[in-house]
């Protein structure tokens, strides 16, 4: 068993954040802010938030804003980047969506200067010069980020305080308010900080905001339980109830997380939530197995999200240097997950609903 399952760390009081989302409405009841923490002990091939596996800061490509200065290949140690020159052509570009998970969006224009970010419609950007990364060399030394001038090299992931962070997410307090809203810690998977996670549910409740978890529930249980005593609701995700398949999957068997799992509903209101995956867990056997799960847990939890599985991080692997294994998997389509909702409704008896 690892150090990170043991509960072992060295905290410094700080964590490492990479992303925090105001007015998120997908994490939880209400408006609320969400908390992106790096670091994960699993690795999904269909993951929304790939920068957020690795536990440390790291760089981000943006290719289509460079402008080829080389300012990061002069200061690069390990000689990972290059920049070449390629003919003139013209390349088809097309603004990213915003996601829940953190996008960054490019702002292109076209020849009349309006912008087209997150408009969703095309532009032809002529470009003569590439920069290339041998990410194999790449050390996340981030002195490539630091001096590119034109943000086409970024750092995710920065070291905050428990205070920094509560000072974004106070800012809408009249929301959490009016909405029944509140804080949402999520990842990566947020155990593997979990005395920065303790401090922020602390800090939260200290102020009288509604406070959410969001789990794979691999990690201690001691852990778990200090963290639910400061946690008014858990989301709590299951991939699947094979043990050997989320293993293939995800790197780990799951007798850990189902385990902590039927200890958690007994502490605190628990979501289940299941990111459907075609050909991994949208069986009917699985269904059947996962309402099976529900069931058999003591008190029921309280509702049951299926997530539809999408690719709009596909692009995000390239920006870091990994592989997007899920290419060839197409989403479902709408008629199918309604179909599973109420199979699910009709096996479970609990609330089960569609998220986004």
């Amino acid at each position: 068993m690892n150090d990170f399952v043991k509960g072992k760390s060295g905290y410094t009081g700080k964590g490492i954040v990479f992303n925090i989302q105001r007015w998120a409405i997908q994490d939880g009841p209400g408006m609320r802010t969400t908390i992106f923490l790096k670091g994960c002990p699993l690795n999904c091939g269909w993951c929304a938030n790939p920068e957020s596996q690795r536990s440390h800061p790291e760089i981000m490509t943006r290719n289509i804003l460079c402008i080829g200065c080389a300012k990061c290949k002069e200061v690069c140690p390990l000689e990972a980047i290059s920049i070449v020159e390629s003919p003139s052509e013209e390349t088809v570009y097309s603004s990213m969506r915003q996601t829940s998970c953190q996008a960054q969006s490019a702002v292109l224009s076209d020849e009349s200067g309006n912008g087209l970010a997150d408009s969703g419609r095309e532009v032809k950007i002529k470009k003569e010069i590439a920069r290339n990364i041998n990410w194999s060399l790449c050390n996340d030394c981030l002195k490539c980020a630091e001096v590119c001038p034109a943000k086409a090299i970024i750092i995710s992931g920065e070291e905050k305080t428990v205070d920094e962070v509560m000072k974004v997410v106070l800012k809408d307090m009249s929301f959490y308010r009016r909405t029944k809203g509140g804080l949402t810690i999520s990842g990566g998977e947020p155990l593997m900080q979990w005395q920065f996670t303790l401090d922020l549910l602390k800090s939260a409740r200290k102020r009288g905001i509604h406070t959410a978890l969001d789990t794979t529930g691999f990690g201690s249980w001691a852990i778990l339980e200090k963290l639910l005593e400061y946690t008014n609701l858990l989301l709590y995700d299951v991939k699947h109830t094979d043990s050997s398949k989320h293993k293939a999957a995800t790197g780990a068997g799951n007798e850990l997380i189902l385990e902590n799992l039927r200890k958690a509903v007994k502490k605190c209101t628990v979501w289940i939530r299941r990111v459907v995956i075609p050909g991994f867990n949208d069986s009917d056997a699985e269904t059947e197995a996962l309402a099976q799960l529900v069931t058999s847990l003591d008190p029921l939890p309280a509702k049951l999200s299926l997530l539809p599985y999408h690719k709009f991080a596909e692009s995000k692997y390239e920006s870091i240097g990994m592989t997007y294994t899920y290419s060839h998997v197409e989403p479902l389509l709408a008629e199918k997950i309604k179909e599973l909702k109420k199979v699910m409704e009709s096996l479970c008896g609990i609330k089960v609903d569609i998220g986004k």
